[in-house]
């Protein structure tokens, strides 16, 4: 196989992987020991990473709409992204890591957005990104869809 047809492949194979961040599980897991000071994942009776309850439980996260977390209290701002239609997956997870308000200001196109988590990720959030979905439940078959191994 030429250098040039290899290169092509690779290029098709990591475009199609978009829900995928760039991100490192291994030093996501060491990063997110910053979050746990607010946040937990814990699934049922498994604790995956104990964690405060300032924040939400974080199992779940990516492929979940934004502020559905059932029994937490979530602010106006995020919860407006959530009821328009915010998924989050590992990029916008990574993203608003870096700077919840700027998200949302973004996001809402709302220069008074605001988000109740103060913290802000400078570095990193890729790989917390790519952590929490390595933690994540196996995502389910929707209605008349079915696995495929192509």
């Amino acid at each position: 196989m030429t250098p040039i047809r290899t290169l092509a492949i690779l290029a098709a194979l990591s475009a199609a992987s978009p829900a995928l961040a760039e991100g490192n599980v291994a030093k996501g897991e060491k990063t997110f020991k910053k979050c746990k000071a607010c946040h937990m994942i814990v699934n049922g009776d498994e604790v995956i990473f104990k964690g405060g309850k300032t924040g939400p439980n974080l199992y779940g996260i990516i492929g979940r709409a934004a502020a559905t977390t059932e029994g937490f209290k979530y602010g106006k701002s995020l919860t407006a992204a959530g009821v328009a239609g915010l998924v989050w997956d590992e990029a916008l997870v990574a993203e608003y890591a870096k700077d919840p308000k700027a998200f949302l200001k973004a996001y809402l196109d709302d220069s008074g957005a605001k988000s109740s988590m103060s913290f802000r990720l400078k570095k990193g959030g890729e790989d917390v990104a790519a952590f929490l979905a390595s933690v994540a439940p196996a995502p389910e078959a929707t209605e008349g869809e079915t696995a495929t191994t192509d």
